[in-house]
């Protein structure tokens, strides 16, 4: 069999023995194309040709056209489950990709909102279908820590209004229940009766949606993407924040509350504590910064500091850099 069809096999067997999602189909499958097509360009059509020195020949190829590190690494992973793959049914005597590094991605914090910003984004005073929706959205975002697929791929059915929780079907077909604050709670009951009519009104009473498109359809991700970018444009916040931002939020706020980083890892549905604890370091961070711009000494020491530079006659190029990184 040639490489490609090799492939399409994995992918098979992904689709009907593994059970992933559409979703991680799809990134395999664009994954690995992309591979292909990078070997088809050095004609290397057979497994036997394969070696490590053509994986890694890959990889400085993509940086070189300024793939992002992340997506470097995440299709190097699908080239080595591929072939770790072909390894197992003795396909191949080696794994080519095993020995390769992941490129080293820069460290970089999720973006959240302080908890003031979150108020005021959710602060929608409109009832009509379209408001209430978005209101319910951003809500249930922020309260229960979902992902924007769980909850655009969330029924009514799933809701649990007697213990005020949603079920969510999350990575892996790993199922888990969230919770509904007070407001999100209310919001959602709010929502629901418009929700209902609306699609009487269309004949579309079977539709089996939480969150719908005004044409009666499902809301997408992207579709609730686009509201939530609005919404913020019409806040005035003057920042930017993806639906995974109230992810974000979600779980750095109730650590900073003091909530159990265990109980949150619990709530996110993250399998490894190490994912979780990334949101310690934002609280810590954003700790940082209020304290840096509100407590008068932390002003002090940075206002003495630039006094003395620029005082006529006094004060080096060297004595402000050395007060720069005492400060930093």
């Amino acid at each position: 069999m040639t490489i490609g069809e090799e492939v399409a096999r994995y992918l098979d067997y992904l689709r009907n023995v593994r059970r992933l999602a559409p979703a991680s189909i799809e990134a395999y499958q664009r994954d690995l194309h992309i591979f292909c097509a990078f070997l088809e360009e050095h004609r290397c059509d057979s497994l036997s040709s394969l070696d490590s020195r053509l994986v890694r020949r890959w990889i400085r190829a993509m940086g070189t056209q300024g793939v992002a590190a992340t997506s470097v690494n995440r299709r190097l992973s699908a080239v080595k489950g591929f072939f770790s793959s072909l390894q197992e049914e003795e396909k191949i005597r080696f794994n080519p990709a095993e020995a390769v590094r992941s490129v080293k991605t820069p460290r970089r914090l999720p973006p959240t909102m302080f908890e003031k910003e979150m108020a005021q984004l959710l602060d929608i005073d409109r009832h009509d279908l379209a408001g209430l929706r978005t209101r319910a959205l951003l809500e249930i975002l922020y309260s229960t820590g979902a992902r924007i697929s769980e909850i655009c791929g969330a029924n009514v059915d799933d809701l649990v209004f007697r213990k005020r929780a949603l079920l969510v079907h999350g990575k892996g077909g790993k199922d888990r229940f969230v919770f509904l604050g007070d407001t999100a709670f209310e919001v959602l009951r709010e929502y629901l009766p418009h929700r209902h009519e609306f699609l009487v009104q269309r004949g579309l009473v079977t539709t089996k949606a939480l969150f719908i498109n005004l044409r009666g359809g499902r809301l997408t991700p992207r579709g609730a993407a686009g509201i939530i970018t609005r919404r913020i444009a019409d806040a005035g916040l003057g920042k930017y924040l993806t639906p995974h931002g109230f992810r974000h939020s979600f779980a750095t706020h109730l650590l900073n509350h003091g909530a159990d980083i265990r109980v949150v890892q619990e709530l996110l549905g993250h399998c490894r504590l190490s994912t979780t604890q990334i949101y310690t370091q934002v609280g810590m961070d954003r700790l940082r910064q209020i304290y840096r711009q509100a407590h008068p000494h932390a002003r002090l020491r940075r206002d003495t500091a630039m006094d003395r530079g620029t005082e006529c006659g006094r004060g080096t190029a060297m004595d402000r850099d050395t007060e720069i990184k005492k400060e930093q």
